[in-house]
């Protein structure tokens, strides 16, 4: 139970943080906010530690606090908000 309140918790201040620094405006609502929190740390942990073979990116996937989890799943979620507004964008 406590790692599914660590999630919430962590996808919580990812996607909070992640719309707060992505320019424009996003819509939805803190159950949109949380899962987009959450999918980022995943995404953001993976790339990471892919990437730069990085503990705290590894950290950020496993739902666990620190400054670069938070770090890495803040960086994920605004990926995954970019990727959205690709996907949802309308052309005229």
């Amino acid at each position: 139970m406590g790692n599914i309140i660590a999630w919430l918790v962590l996808g919580l201040i990812a996607g909070a943080l992640a719309k707060l620094f992505y320019p424009g405006t996003q819509g939805g609502g803190i159950l949109s906010t949380i899962i987009l929190g959450i999918l980022g740390a995943v995404v953001g942990g993976y790339l990471g530690q892919v990437l730069l073979g990085s503990g705290s990116a590894a950290a950020a996937s496993a739902g666990a606090f620190s400054l670069g989890s938070i770090l890495f799943a803040v960086l994920g979620a605004m990926l995954l908000i970019f990727l959205w507004g690709l996907v949802t964008r309308r052309t005229v």
